[in-house]
């Protein structure tokens, strides 16, 4: 049965790239399960693999060298990784995007002062495309795990908004690198929720990566600028302001007009024949 026809979605089943659903295989949960497992310990291998490549630090910054909760978090670390930036650019790079990638594939809380900090540690033509890689690499991650491992977790606990934004997805079916970058701009919902449903609602890899690389773009810009003025900072609020969201939901809505000019002119073109 196709999307367009049914108006709720079984957590039993799951969506096809021919826009049908078809039955899980209980029989492979367990191995999906065990991939899983293996991604998340390989990445914390990475992760203290690069930390290995640091020098020998003092008692009181390994003590800051830590995933940041807080802004305060976030400049105890931009301090330690500044004094070490010039000497080894390299494995602070490093260190910053394997972490960054990280958080957003297992949609763990705390990029956001990533963002910040990167914007703190490195110029803004390094930080600014390093935080899309980062946002549109990590959600591709999670999009991947998803696909793998979450299906029925999704339905079983999202039941009536992934049937809500299935229909809404079809609507966009023409058009989802545009409604791609779309979500991601605007604040209407959440970046995990989007990384986790989309491949279960079908919508491909390609536009989900370069619609999420180019739609982060704009909030992260205002991460990456308060990231100059870290110190100054007293909360991660302090870098976004009403103007800059209300700049996010224009932009939003800028990205739309491809879309709605694209079905004007197919209305035109339809009335003419």
């Amino acid at each position: 049965m196709s999307v367009s026809q049914s108006p709720s979605i079984s957590s039993e089943n799951v969506k096809s790239s021919s826009n049908h659903f078809v039955p899980v295989e209980p029989g492979r949960n367990r191995y999906r399960w065990l991939i899983l497992a293996v991604v998340f310990l390989a990445s914390i291998f990475l992760i203290v693999f690069v930390y290995s490549t640091f020098p020998k630090l003092e008692p009181s910054e390994k003590a800051r060298l830590k995933l940041p909760r807080n802004i305060e978090d976030a400049k105890a670390l931009g301090a330690v990784l500044n004094r070490y930036k010039e000497r080894y650019y390299f494995e602070v790079l490093s260190g910053v995007l394997l972490v960054y990638i990280f958080l957003q594939t297992f949609a763990i809380p705390g990029s956001i002062f990533l963002s910040i900090l990167s914007g703190f540690l490195f110029n803004y033509w390094v930080a600014l495309p390093l935080v899309c890689f980062c946002s549109a690499t990590g959600a591709s991650c999670c999009y991947g795990l998803s696909w793998l491992v979450g299906r029925r977790l999704i339905f079983k606990y999202f039941p009536e908004r992934v049937n809500s934004w299935s229909l809404t997805v079809e609507r966009h079916r023409d058009n989802l690198l545009n409604y791609i970058i779309f979500l991601r701009v605007t604040p209407f919902l959440p970046n995990w929720f989007i990384n986790i449903t989309s491949p279960v609602l079908g919508v491909p890899i390609v536009p989900f990566f370069v619609g999420t690389f180019i739609g982060v773009a704009p909030p992260s810009f205002v991460a990456v600028q308060a990231g100059t003025t870290l110190n100054m900072l007293t909360s991660s609020s302090d870098a976004v302001s009403w103007t800059s969201l209300i700049i996010l939901i224009v932009l939003g809505c800028v990205s739309l007009i491809p879309v709605l000019l694209k079905n004007q002119l197919k209305e035109k073109f339809d009335k003419t024949k």
